[in-house]
């Protein structure tokens, strides 16, 4: 049977959508859960949200007359993909260029190294809540940014950082896991 109740948009977490954290920090395994303090919040997403691409690559072996006779898994991809609005914060600057290139406080000024130098895998938590304040926590264990979308400076737009963050597999095999607790059994939530 249907049910309408079950239908949900997701909307950001309370204290924040995404957090990032060095990768090997202690990962929460509950929707609401309270986070590591290594996880940082990097704030305000902009209004398309989270979107996460799944890849799966097969190939056909076809018999002799052209039947397909098998479907070989030849690759997987698990791809999450975001635009950061805070672009003064510096840890969402560490996000972008990578922690190793962004040095400093606004306060005593910023100053951030633009090169090719391979970013760092980390591990991510986004939240977002659902219909009826139901909670949603998606975990990757080990993501590494992998794509930029372009740095627009005009009037009468923000300033954002799109960013591709490619989940690999840990040592069960997971790209990401999903945690969702309905907000009536919810206490001390950590979104």
């Amino acid at each position: 049977m249907s049910t309408v109740g079950n239908v949900s948009a997701g909307k950001p977490g309370v204290s924040g959508p995404i957090y990032r954290a060095p990768k090997g920090t202690a990962l929460p395994t509950t929707a609401n859960g309270s986070l590591n303090d290594a996880f940082k919040a990097l704030g305000y997403v902009s209004e398309d949200g989270v979107t996460n691409a799944t890849e799966i690559d097969t190939e056909d072996v076809k018999a002799w007359g052209g039947d397909t006779v098998l479907n070989l898994s030849t690759g997987f991809a698990d791809k999450f993909t975001f635009t950061l609005l805070e672009t003064i914060s510096t840890e969402v600057k560490k996000a972008r260029f990578g922690d190793d290139n962004v040095t400093g406080t606004l306060a005593d000024g910023i100053a951030v190294e633009v090169n090719s130098k391979e970013q760092k895998d980390c591990s991510w938590v986004i939240d977002s809540i659902l219909r009826d304040g139901v909670l949603h926590r998606i975990v990757i264990p080990s993501g590494k940014v992998t794509e930029f979308g372009d740095i627009v400076y005009v009037d009468g737009e923000a300033v954002g950082y799109e960013l591709t963050i490619s989940a690999s597999p840990d040592e069960d095999g997971n790209t990401h896991y999903e945690y969702t607790k309905s907000a009536s059994a919810s206490s001390g939530s950590g979104t």
